[in-house]
């Protein structure tokens, strides 16, 4: 049961009455009935919460950053009309901040035996699956005075997927794509590509591409064409250890390093290559291998959704025995973990030799934009120390690339929002010199 405003305004018009017409014991006694008969009467003649019959429809994914839209159908199968307010109660994180409160209650009025329907609009602001929690209803009588209260548990789920904010540098990436395939009027010839076809020499033309036999036989000079490698194997390796939990603005570094993979990924397939997912960090988190071309994307997608970084050290060593295992022949691994100097040099060199000797490795870490506004700080004293202890940790980090590079890793080290593209143009750039 709940009481409203107009019982304490009743309450209140009562003892003003007795104050001023019957000031006694009696008439107090007398008001204070009159409160609880009309309470009384109204919780009565409030519909039943308990018999409500309730049921959900609506989104079920939604990328983080939109919205989702929940339907919550009440149906009152009584004989007095329900007058209500409505709780519909998720957890914190589905919700747009500050929107809770008002977002997940609405008012509604459902005549006798009818149905009604209310939409809950969400947003979440985490990856992963948000459930519902519970449907509270609080029924109120015609007087408005009390109201029957009560909850349902409606089951219902809405999985938050990665934001894949990195979509828009895809259509100058395939258009690179296709320069670099021969689709367009641009043609890129050079050693290491697939051979394609050959065609009349022109003005400007690389005099390497000329084929002299073919050149002899035609009785004019041909040329070349080439076209990037296909069908090739990319494997992408997700550190979920404590590195990946570093927060770089306002999310970790492991929401950067999921929107590089999605980027990388959908350009991949474009261009006819395999690619597989590994998340590994004292243990396997999940794989994807295998998927078609129009299923790799959902996959990766879906299998990414859940993952969260792990507050443990990253066991590199088993880590590259399973990207070794899900990448037996020659393939492109990226490597998408932290550069910190320790974790590198005690974890990760040793391991090199068995990556590098087959395959092609590519390491790409989420740089912290923020060093950049420290290492020009110089205002202060605390700025000062600030921009040396940021100088420090730059250094460290060129250092830990350099001796990366030294055993034949491309490294990239980039801000969040400028991993993607990076990533993206040095995947093409192995695919332009046939590295693959």
């Amino acid at each position: 049961m709940a009481l409203t405003g107009r019982t304490a305004l009743l309450a209140a018009l009562g003892a003003l009455v007795v104050g001023l017409v019957v000031p006694s014991w009696a008439g107090v006694g007398a008001a204070a009935l009159l409160v609880l008969l009309a309470v009384t009467a109204d919780l009565v003649l409030a519909a039943p919460v308990r018999s409500l019959l309730l049921e959900r429809s609506g989104d079920t994914r939604v990328r983080l950053g939109e919205t989702a839209r929940v339907e919550l159908a009440v149906t009152n199968p009584s004989g007095r009309p329900l007058r209500s307010l409505v709780r519909d109660a998720w957890p914190p994180s589905a919700w747009h901040p500050g929107s809770s409160y008002d977002s997940a209650r609405h008012s509604v009025t459902v005549p006798a035996g009818e149905r009604r329907r209310l939409t809950t609009v969400l947003g979440p602001t985490r990856r992963g699956d948000h459930h519902a929690h519970r449907v509270t209803i609080r029924s109120y009588g015609p007087l408005g005075l009390a109201a029957r209260q009560g909850a349902h548990r409606v089951p219902w789920t809405v999985r938050a997927l990665p934001p894949f904010a990195s979509r828009r540098h895809l259509p100058s990436r395939l258009a690179r794509l296709r320069e670099l395939d021969g689709r367009t009027s641009v043609l890129t010839r050079g050693q290491g590509t697939e051979f394609d076809s050959l065609r009349e020499y022109l003005p400007g033309d690389d005099v390497r591409s000329i084929d002299w036999r073919a050149s002899a036989r035609r009785h004019t000079v041909a040329v070349r064409t080439w076209r990037p490698e296909r069908d090739r194997h990319i494997l992408i390796v997700l550190d979920t250890g404590r590195t990946s939990a570093g927060r770089v603005g306002d999310a970790p570094r492991l929401d950067a390093s999921l929107d590089a993979a999605l980027l990388l990924t959908a350009l991949a397939t474009r261009a006819g290559d395999r690619v597989d997912l590994l998340a590994h960090d004292r243990r396997r988190r999940t794989a994807v291998a295998g998927r078609s071309a129009a299923d790799v994307l959902p996959a990766f997608t879906e299998a990414m959704t859940t993952l969260e970084p792990a507050l443990v050290e990253t066991d590199l060593r088993a880590l590259t025995a399973a990207a070794l295992r899900m990448a037996p022949h020659r393939s492109l691994i990226v490597l998408l973990t932290g550069l910190e100097s320790g974790a590198v040099e005690e974890g990760l060199l040793p391991q090199l030799p068995l990556l590098t000797k087959r395959h092609e490795v590519v390491l790409a870490a989420v740089a912290d934009p923020r060093l950049e506004e420290l290492a020009a700080g110089r205002g202060s004293l605390d700025a000062v120390y600030g921009a040396a202890a940021a100088e420090q940790t730059r250094a460290d980090r060129r250092t830990t690339a350099e001796r990366l590079t030294r055993h034949g890793v491309t490294v990239l080290d980039a801000p969040p929002a400028a991993l993607p593209p990076a990533l993206a143009d040095a995947y093409l750039a192995l695919k332009a010199a046939g590295r693959l």
